[in-house]
């Protein structure tokens, strides 16, 4: 391969498929031709030599096209004869900074330079590329491809069937089962490998063993202590001082093969097992442990460590770009993969991610807090966000099975900036609730909405039309299902206000039709119960027979689980099926602390069932709830509301009914400014977010955004599309081992589906991942976090790609179990791992 060839296809193209942008700076014009010549249909360069003006307009349209998800463009590469801005004041003067923060930019550290990229290309002859720039700073292409002309490695080269030198030392140190056959089995190349070595890395091998085992131990172990080495700050501790290593002049070639091992997704679990084997023999831990600063690569796993240290103390003291920098770094390294460093490296971004959002949010709010009207529409564009997060970040911090200090203390700190803006939403609101009424004028009420969007529909003759009544899915959570849901239908999100006291029985009765005009609330037996046209509707029958005496034979129901798990037939006379489901609200009642990541079972249910519905001939599914709820992780002591005096009929955590004065700590309103009608004439709640119950973490029930602000999820079905190729899939763990010994296992997936053309499609595969016990029952998921959607637990995979999956064991199982790859709307199985459990105690 010459040099042209070695610029586009190992550097720029990578770049390119990684980003889809980059911007080449080159003021000597070196690059200039290699880069025009690499355009296509797929790939749009721009060149800045000529006009700098109509070179930006030209970049600014293709990026455009480049975010449309039918266009055929797939990358952008600008070229600017330029140097490359480095400080702040360069940028803000770079036309094509833009690019550069879009995308990647050339050069890109020391590694980059014109030199460095010589030798990377032809590491056995870098004595002679180092005479050459000694003498001319800027050889030409044709220079540097002259060198070593007619010499080569013909018993390595035949051997592993690779040209360059940089090649095979990389075939050398991962070859693949041929090459390892070959290797074994042949003795004709070890005398060229420990020439090569010596010109390439300076390494005289001292094992005496002729196998390709032995051999490759000792190159490994060179490999990365010297990499170590080259990339720490401080002086070496002296007692690894006779530890062999390369010299300065073999840097370039060490630091690139490192790179190309850990980024090659078919070397990672190779390099993996390597590195924490050297780390142990050579015990760089103790022999480092009073180092702080080692530099930028985390070689091993003991320096990934140091930086997710550093990220968290950098958190701590509110540095967030070094916490950002960090992340940027480190979070998507072979080790990320390894246990629980992906869950550790998740909650620091979670971390991150919410509280610059409440910092985003506590900025914003004064310009949306005048009116109810507006602080709703805040909610609704912003704040939800804000929630999504928490609860994201809440995830993560319950998959940390162990928290040390630091990351306690990186913990609290994000749920005490959650704290800080909810409390400030939650006074405004209480404020403006006080000053008017509710359900806000102009604003859909839950108890309008089966009669707006469901009972005209069931007048048309034949409309089939599912009404899911799904316990506590709170705003947030309809936006992640809108989205998810949207991919395949037509959508439409509604935002509606829930019926207070926003509890199951009050919620799911105000979903009845005519619950707007007729439904009440009296107290029996120390419980509230809502009444419709006189009839109690307090129980899932009582309501149930509301519908079924309204629609007789054209009404069905029956839970979610139960439709998505059954193949009985629904009758054809079924023009309105209900389908409940209570999962997250059950869930998170009896386990707030580890239920965060059963909600997605739900949303999982939710697909399946509209997917099974479509195959019945359904034209519409409509998705409503009960009420929101407030996760409440950031408890502390004292966190109790007293309850107003008075005589109180009714009383819950967040609400009570009845007759009382307010207080400092209460609101007390007329029960009809409020929207409830029936036997009680006021209602109280606590002003704060803090129920009448100390130690609650989760909860609903009162007069909150979150609790109090639902969607209302219409979908237009259409027919199922015909089922897509079957993806040829392939599932692995730690290269071919059957037991696990961690109760977070991580699996590769990769996908044996070739990727047409340059740069990835906009074809990638939803995929669910679970494990099986022997009766079919679930005990592990995809970990949420990295590449699992938190909302869905589905991960996306590009054909020709391969991807590491954390999966989540259930902590009482124990034994045989099989990992499945499914498609998430029908649960057909792509693929599958037999594994068990082996778990060191």
């Amino acid at each position: 391969m010459n040099i042209k060839n070695y610029i586009q296809n190992q550097i720029i193209l990578p770049r390119l498929k990684k980003k889809e942008v980059l911007v080449v700076y080159d003021p000597d014009m070196l690059f200039n031709s290699l880069c025009l010549e690499m355009e296509t249909q797929n790939l749009a360069v721009v060149d800045a030599s000529d006009s700098s003006i109509l070179s930006r307009e030209t970049a600014l349209k293709n990026l455009k096209q480049l975010g449309t998800t039918n266009g055929e463009l797939k990358g952008l590469l600008v070229y600017v004869p330029a140097k490359l801005p480095e400080t702040e004041e360069e940028k803000q003067k770079d036309p094509f900074a833009l690019y550069s923060v879009c995308g990647n930019r050339f050069p890109d550290g020391v590694g980059d330079e014109y030199l460095h990229i010589c030798l990377k290309a032809k590491p056995d002859h870098g004595t002679e590329i180092r005479r050459i720039f000694s003498e001319t700073p800027t050889p030409s292409f044709a220079v540097i491809d002259a060198v070593g002309a007619g010499k080569g490695w013909p018993n390595l080269q035949v051997t592993l069937k690779a040209d360059s030198a940089s090649d095979i030392l990389f075939a050398l140190l991962s070859p693949t089962d041929p090459q390892k056959i070959r290797l074994e089995t042949q003795e004709g190349w070890i005398s060229e490998a420990k020439e090569l070595f010596s010109i390439c890395l300076g390494l005289k091998l001292i094992t005496r063993g002729k196998t390709w085992s032995s051999i490759a131990d000792e190159l490994w172990r060179f490999l990365l202590f010297s990499e170590f080495v080259f990339d720490l700050p401080p002086a070496l501790p002296e007692t690894l001082a006779n530890v062999p290593r390369a010299n300065d002049a073999a840097q370039p070639v060490i630091e690139d093969l490192c790179e190309r091992l850990r980024n090659d997704k078919r070397t990672q679990a190779f390099y993996i097992e390597r590195a924490q084997t050297i780390e142990k023999e050579l015990d760089l831990p103790s022999h480092c442990k009073s180092l702080n600063d080692f530099g930028v690569r985390d070689t091993f796993p003991f320096e990934e460590k140091s930086f997710l240290r550093q990220g968290m103390d950098a958190f701590k003291k509110d540095d967030t770009d070094t916490v950002r920098y960090i992340l940027h770094k480190h979070t998507d390294t072979v080790w990320t993969g390894v246990g629980e460093r992906q869950a550790s490296w998740g909650l620091v971004g979670a971390a991150l991610s919410l509280c610059e959002a409440c910092e985003d949010c506590a900025r914003q709010l004064p310009d949306h807090s005048s009116r109810m009207e507006d602080l709703i529409d805040f909610y609704l564009g912003r704040l939800r966000e804000v929630d999504r997060l928490q609860r994201e970040f809440e995830q993560s911090a319950s998959d940390i099975m162990d928290a040390h200090a630091m990351m306690s203390e990186m913990i609290e700190k994000a749920r005490n900036a959650y704290r800080k803006i909810s409390s400030r939403v939650q006074d405004l609101f209480v404020r403006h609730l006080e000053k008017s009424s509710w359900p806000p004028l102009g604003r859909l009420s839950n108890s309008d909405v089966f009669d707006t969007h469901v009972a005209p529909k069931l007048q048309e003759s034949g409309y089939k039309i599912a009404y899911f009544m799904i316990d506590s899915l709170r705003y947030e959570l309809g936006v992640a299902l809108e989205k998810q849901l949207s991919e395949e239908d037509v959508v439409q999100l509604y935002s509606a206000v829930a019926h207070l006291p926003s509890v199951t029985t009050v919620g799911m009765a105000s979903l009845l039709p005519g619950a707007g005009a007729h439904l009440s609330l009296t107290k029996k037996e120390d419980k509230i119960v809502p009444v419709l046209d006189g009839l109690e509707v307090a129980t899932v029958k009582q309501r149930m027979d509301v519908l079924k005496k309204k629609y007789g034979p054209r009404f069905q129901e029956m839970t979610l689980a139960d439709f998505v798990r059954t193949r009985k037939k629904l009758s054809n006379e079924t023009h309105l099926l209900v389908l409940r489901g209570t999962e997250i609200d059950t869930h998170l009642e009896t386990a707030p602390e580890t239920a965060l990541r059963f909600i997605h079972d739900t949303l999982k249910r939710i697909r399946v069932g509209i997917h099974k519905l479509k195959n019945l001939g359904f034209n519409e599914v409509v998705i409503v709830t009960d009420h929101g709820f407030f996760l409440n992780m950031q408890t502390q002591a004292g966190d109790v509301c007293a309850k107003p005096t008075g005589d109180w009929l009714f009383s819950h955590n967040r609400l009570v009914l009845g007759d009382g004065p307010s207080d400092t700590v209460n609101f007390v309103l007329p029960a009809a400014q409020l929207g409830i009608r029936g036997d009680f004439n006021q209602v109280g709640g606590p002003r704060g977010l803090v129920p009448y119950r100390a130690g609650e973490l989760y909860f609903h029930g009162g007069a909150s955004l979150q609790e109090c602000i639902v969607p209302v999820i219409a979908i237009r079905l259409g027919k199922n599309t015909p089922a897509p190729k079957k993806p040829k899939l392939s599932l692995i763990y730690k290269n071919g081992a059957k037991y696990i010994t961690t109760r977070l296992p991580v699996v590769n997936l990769s996908s044996e589906d070739k990727q047409m053309g340059l740069f990835p499609e906009k074809n990638d595969i939803e995929l669910l991942i679970e494990a099986h016990d022997k009766r079919g029952e679930v005990v592990g998921e995809a970990k949420a976090g990295g590449v699992v959607n938190p909302a869905t637990g589905t991960v996306s995979l590009i054909p020709g790609d391969i991807i590491q999956v954390t999966l989540r064991m259930q902590e009482d199982f124990e034994g045989s179990f099989v990992v499945k790859v499914m498609d998430p709307s029908t649960f057909t199985v792509y693929c599958k791992l037999e594994l068990k459990t082996d778990y060191l105690v």
